[in-house]
């Protein structure tokens, strides 16, 4: 589906893909592969939005507190809005979002406060992908707390998703098969083909109960049957 660019600023549709997921879910990987992979192979003008809590907690040496939450939101969808407002970009591709930040603060501080306004901002992004927990968790030295937060926090967002609603596709696979999911849905939505479509995964398939479901094991069982299962 293409994206929708009516007048209205205060209620447009933003040319944003949107990655969501815990920590140690491969956001960053994939949102550097996708801008990568849309601009050398097909011609696209792709800016890329890191996730600006992590950059955050980089420069201050520590987490935020929960007073300075909503100001670490605030930036995120300000510099999403930035990229997308430059001219000539044809996608912005957003590491995360303020959905993110808002979500880490009811987890660690039980702060419901800023869900409304992410659900708001969420609303704008053209496509939303969920990473898949399929992925094994890895520390990074700083700030990551673990595999339970991880899955936590994939709960937390799938509620608020299917809660709006807003849609979302959820991308699995490692490395290589991830970012071709990930193309797929993103040609999808653009009514373009960026790669060719699987028909092992599409022909036949009826709706995921793991697209509503967060509980890693079974995820991660679905998705192995599923890439071991023989093509026709």
């Amino acid at each position: 589906m293409a994206a929708k660019t009516p007048s209205d600023s205060a209620t447009r549709v933003l040319p944003v893909v949107c990655l969501l997921g815990g920590e140690s879910t491969g956001k960053t990987a994939l949102s550097l592969a996708l801008a990568k992979c849309l601009q050398a192979e097909h011609s696209m003008e792709v800016r890329c939005v890191p996730e600006h809590l992590r950059a955050w907690c980089e420069a201050a040496g520590r987490a935020p507190q929960v007073h300075e939450q909503a100001a670490i939101a605030h930036e995120q969808s300000r510099l999403i809005e930035l990229a997308a407002a430059e001219p000539g970009v044809r996608l912005v591709i957003a590491d995360t979002s303020a959905l993110m930040v808002a979500a880490y603060s009811e987890l660690y501080f039980r702060d419901t406060s800023l869900l409304a306004r992410a659900r708001a901002e969420q609303s704008r992004y053209g496509l939303n992908l969920v990473m898949g927990l399929d992925l094994p968790w890895t520390p990074d030295g700083l700030f990551r707390d673990g595999p339970a937060l991880r899955d936590a926090t994939d709960a937390l967002i799938r509620r608020e998703l299917n809660g709006a609603p807003l849609p979302y596709q959820t991308i699995y696979g490692r490395g290589e098969a991830r970012l071709q999911q990930a193309l797929r849905a993103v040609g999808r939505w653009m009514d373009r083909a960026l790669v060719p479509e699987d028909t092992a995964l599409t022909e036949g398939r009826v709706p995921w109960q793991c697209d509503n479901c967060s509980d890693p094991e079974c995820e991660h069982r679905l998705f192995t049957r599923l890439v071991r299962a023989p093509r026709i």
